[in-house]
């Protein structure tokens, strides 16, 4: 068990190192939004049907429900990246967890925790920092409402995947993955060839960014309790602003810092809180 439990937290830890990266090459190729979403969906979808083959080939009401929640949130956090700062389309996306806390009991029918209100009202304070950004460009401001729409688009799909199984999950994504193919179309037939290192960025962010990052995040799911995957997975939004400062060279705003600090501070105290929670309603 004690094994299992390692394999799981690994391979968690790898999975948000993987998704991390996607800023960063994001910023570096020259390709559009656009033609950039078509290679990745490309590619991560043809990943997608040779690992899980049959299985995701289920398409009903349910992968239909995830496909229009996933499709939207890629395009909305690349183009986002390319628009404002990859701190900004991190960050702003991962007000999500908030967006679900307020839904979930209206969906469930049950009571807002008092937790839970605590996490919402914080994180919209850390929201509200993002305001004061020093920037003020008409692309900046794009870049930052298509990042929070992203965030609207995960928490529908956060949703959405926890009310299905696993064959509607993946055959939910691969479905998503064609409609970006499916829209994202016209922009690769406009554009030019890739050279040889843009085609290894691009088929990373396909292959390994979006695809292998989805095996090895569900592989340590399996083998962890899902607070603590939670919890781990916050290294995405942690390491996505580094690896493009440290090779892009773009910096984040002071404001956006100080917000996403808020933000992700408020998720995983929650997190923690939950974690021993459950451990004292076990022990007595």
């Amino acid at each position: 068990m004690q094994g299992q439990y390692t394999k799981g937290i690994v391979a968690t830890m790898l999975a948000a190192l993987v998704w991390s990266t996607a800023g960063v090459l994001v910023k570096l190729l020259h390709q559009d939004a656009f033609t950039i979403l078509f290679y990745r969906s490309l590619y991560a979808g043809l990943l997608f049907l040779a690992v899980f083959r049959k299985e995701a080939m289920h398409f009903d009401r349910r992968a239909f429900l995830i496909s229009i929640f996933y499709a939207p949130l890629l395009i909305c956090f690349v183009s986002s990246t390319k628009l404002t700062t990859a701190a900004n389309a991190i960050f702003l996306q991962y007000i999500a967890p908030a967006i679900v806390l307020i839904l979930e009991p209206k969906l469930l029918g049950t009571k807002m925790k008092r937790y839970n209100l605590v996490t919402v009202v914080v994180c919209l304070l850390g929201l509200s920092f993002f305001l004061f950004e020093q920037k003020s460009t008409g692309h900046h401001w794009l870049g930052d409402g298509l990042a929070l729409m992203s965030g609207f688009f995960l928490a529908g799909l956060i949703l959405s995947l926890r009310f299905s199984n696993r064959s509607e999950q993946m055959s939910g994504i691969l479905l998503g993955n064609l409609w970006v193919v499916l829209v994202t179309l016209p922009a690769f037939l406009k554009s030019g060839p890739a050279t040889p290192n843009e085609h290894l960025m691009l088929a990373f962010l396909g292959f390994v960014q979006i695809g292998l990052g989805y095996l090895l995040f569900t592989y340590g799911q399996r083998r962890i309790p899902a607070l603590e995957g939670s919890l781990i997975s916050m290294l995405e939004p942690i390491l996505n602003p580094i690896w493009v400062l440290i090779w892009y060279g773009e910096k984040p705003a002071l404001w956006s810092l100080i917000g996403g600090a808020v933000i992700l501070t408020a998720l995983m105290a929650r997190t923690i809180y939950l974690r021993r929670l459950t451990r004292s309603m076990s022990a007595g």
